[in-house]
């Protein structure tokens, strides 16, 4: 364990700079970053390249770029989120807006187990990095698919409010009915519900009875397997 240096490259002073697990006198060493005494020209060079018009695919230059700079590493911390903050600005400046419903680093950190093999992969392997673009290409795939699904529960939860808007909800039903929309894990069932509203089951009961009454929930399952899900019909 040493102090950290913020706000200025790392020196290396404590040895290289690199990416260990494993008991001691076991370590695996992950990845080496390059020596500090090439650090600056290394920064100068990657920040030209960044703001020059190279002519390569600006999707692909946030994926190049991504890869160059966390493998410079050129500070103790935080490397990781700068990275992930350049991949982020190159994508939206090739789609030329500043109005984005996806997040490659949010996607990146979600995938952070395949991230991690996959850049230990590269950086130990040749110059080709065709390999960490193929997975970049696919995560970024990942990242926009997910928000469709997102985006398509925002609209469903909107139009849902809209449709009911004269229709009576306690706050119970209504905590219940959002949670639902937003991702409710597993099934619904009384005993959650009570949980999740910190209420009593005859509470719960009377809640679900009312909106099964209302056409908002459909009782699925029988006996022990009996749950609820929302009545999304057309």
């Amino acid at each position: 364990m040493h102090k950290i240096i913020v706000g200025d490259f790392r020196d290396d002073k404590n040895g290289p700079m690199q990416v260990v697990s494993g008991p001691i006198g076991k370590e695996k060493v992950h990845f080496q970053a390059p020596d500090v005494s090439c650090l600056e020209f290394e920064i100068n060079t990657f920040l030209e390249w960044l703001n020059a018009k190279t002519g390569i695919d600006c999707v692909l230059k946030a994926g190049i770029a991504h890869l160059w700079f966390v493998t410079l590493h050129p500070f103790d911390d935080g490397n990781g989120r700068i990275a992930r903050a350049i991949t982020d600005m190159l994508l939206a400046r090739a789609e030329n807006t500043s109005q984005r419903f996806y997040s490659m680093s949010a996607q990146i950190r979600k995938e952070r187990n395949k991230y991690y093999n996959i850049l230990e992969k590269t950086q130990k392997g040749s110059l080709d990095i065709s390999d960490w673009l193929v997975w970049y290409l696919e995560c970024l795939l990942r990242a926009i698919e997910n928000t469709k699904e997102t985006l398509s529960s925002v609209f469903n939860k909107a139009l849902f409010w809209q449709e009911h808007s004269d229709t009576v909800f306690n706050d119970r039903q209504r905590k219940v009915i959002n949670r639902l929309f937003d991702g409710f894990e597993g099934n619904l069932t009384s005993s959650k519900w009570a949980k999740l509203c910190k209420c009593s089951q005859d509470s719960a009961n009377r809640d679900i009875v009312d909106l099964l009454e209302k056409g908002i929930l459909i009782k699925s399952g029988a006996g022990r397997s009996t749950h609820y899900v929302l009545n999304c019909g057309d």
